[in-house]
């Protein structure tokens, strides 16, 4: 529900049957992070992204709770980064590093923007990428802390 109120709040299909393929996708892609050999994620969320009612508030509870199951599992760090935390090198644009197991792999930096997806695969980004969530993750709250402000958000819902 949450993502698909995303793609209704993003306005950029003109037919509702378009929306249901990014869904799934979104849910296809989420489910790697189950079963035999899940994959590893670190996430950082904005403290702001986790107080904007997205779908209304049903909604975002239930996406406040499954952030919360998803903190709990041994493959998952999730951190947020507070408003208190200023300025900091994420506020220009989102990204996602997808980091490879094979020994000489390249890390890969994956960028969505309003209107296509950048895979930016040289060395040079890569290295410029991690830098930038390094320092993200070091402004961020811990885990538990992230927890629980999770938790308090989603009392005052």
């Amino acid at each position: 529900d949450y993502a698909r109120a995303l793609a209704v709040g993003n306005g950029h299909w003109e037919d509702p049957d378009e929306i249901e393929p990014f869904v799934e996708s979104r849910m296809a892609r989420q489910a790697r992070l189950h079963g035999e050999s899940p994959l590893e994620l670190w996430a950082v969320l904005h403290e702001g992204a986790l107080r904007q009612l997205v779908g209304g508030r049903e909604v975002m509870r239930a996406q406040l709770e499954h952030l919360l199951e998803m903190a709990r599992r041994p493959n998952v760090k999730l951190q947020v980064l507070p408003f208190l935390a200023g300025a900091h090198p994420g506020m220009t644009s989102a990204f996602t590093m997808v980091s490879f197991a094979e020994p000489g792999a390249l890390d890969v930096v994956h960028v969505d923007t309003t209107s296509s997806t950048l895979w930016l695969e040289s060395g040079t980004d890569a290295d410029h990428h991690n830098g930038l969530f390094d320092r993200i993750t070091r402004l961020s709250l811990a885990q538990r802390n992230s927890v629980r402000l999770i938790e308090g958000i989603l009392k005052e819902l």
